[in-house]
């Protein structure tokens, strides 16, 4: 099944086509609404289902990267599972695409977590509670998926336990951010001073990095020039506190590798130079997950939809049969 990137342009994920024409096309429905969360920022969510005569064979929560947006590149990878039987959903991290909240700032990465994990437990009881359910992430989305799977082993009485009772049954890890990769953190010493920096002015754009997200992320020029093309995707320097963050969240999640168990699939590019291959190598000989898979793709980057065509129908067709063979085992094992 060829993934819907094949039929973007430089200037538009959707082509020659407007976005009704493309869900058309593609045989999908598609909705979205905003969603308002506890600290009164209004988030913006959206959805994907397959069309009949074609079943719903499970859900799919599908998470974004930092400076991404799910309206995107990641809206046609959405679709691109979504044909294949996902009722698939995803929502903007504050300060990212619709979403309220200053410009790609994230402070704290566990509010985040949070709303993803009201979000997509919602969206999740809109279908059969029978239906097996997958996480989809990209980058920091890696992160945020890991975070919302570790969140299951918390103490039962916790708002995030009470809020995420259901089990996930696979994730997609896709680029994760796990590490970052020593290639494109800001250059020695700064990375020291991030601290008294995100403290002074959290806010401030202090933090240089090795080129910009799109420029060592795409293969593809077109494919380069598409994702600088979108009006929501800034390409300024990580603010200061929000740059911490993001080394914080990794060191955290380093530190409890073992106490993954869900069944996860990690895919990653051997020349990202923004996600270390490395730290996701590591995770994978850590993890407790007793189903775990590690395809690491010579020669790739950071973002593998930014690759050529036959690159891209390589490892999108690893994920889809990856997908397929544990829908088929959840059937097997809940009796269908």
């Amino acid at each position: 099944m060829v993934h819907p990137i094949a039929e973007a342009n430089e200037h538009s994920p959707f082509g020659n086509l407007t976005a009704d024409e493309f869900y058309a096309h593609h045989s999908v429905s598609h909705g979205s609404e905003f969603i308002t969360n506890p600290r009164g920022l209004k988030l913006f969510t959206q959805w994907w289902t397959p069309l009949p005569p074609a079943k719903v064979i499970g859900t799919l929560a599908v998470v974004h990267g930092y400076t991404g947006e799910s309206s995107w590149f990641l809206q046609l990878t959405a679709v691109h599972f979504t044909k294949a039987g996902f009722a698939t959903c995803a929502i903007d991290h504050q300060g990212h695409g619709f979403s309220d909240g200053l410009l790609a700032h994230i402070p704290d990465i566990n509010p985040v977590v949070d709303d993803c994990i009201t979000f997509f437990d919602e969206f999740r009881s809109r279908f059969d509670p029978s239906l097996p359910s997958f996480l989809y992430s990209e980058s920091l989305g890696g992160a945020i998926a890991l975070l919302i799977t570790l969140r299951q082993k918390e103490s039962p009485g916790t708002a995030a336990d009470a809020v995420n009772s259901k089990p996930w049954n696979g994730l997609i890890l896709n680029g994760a951010m796990c590490g970052v990769s020593a290639k494109f953190k800001p250059p020695w010493p700064l990375e020291h001073f991030l601290s008294a920096a995100a403290a002074i002015i959290p806010t401030w754009r202090v933090v240089p990095t090795r080129g910009s997200i799109p420029e060592v992320s795409f293969k593809e020029e077109w494919k380069r020039k598409l994702a600088l093309a979108s009006p929501r995707r800034t390409v300024a320097r990580p603010r200061a506190s929000t740059a911490q963050e993001l080394l914080r969240i990794c060191k955290e999640l380093q530190g409890r590798f073992e106490e993954v168990e869900v069944p996860f699939l990690v895919a990653h590019g051997s020349d990202d130079v923004v996600c270390d291959p490395a730290c996701v190598e590591d995770l994978y000989a850590r993890a407790a997950s007793k189903d775990k898979t590690l395809k690491i793709y010579p020669g790739m980057w950071h973002q593998m939809i930014g690759e050529p065509e036959e690159s891209v129908e390589l490892v999108f067709g690893d994920m889809l049969e990856w997908l397929q063979t544990r829908v088929q085992r959840a059937a097997v094992d809940g009796g269908a």
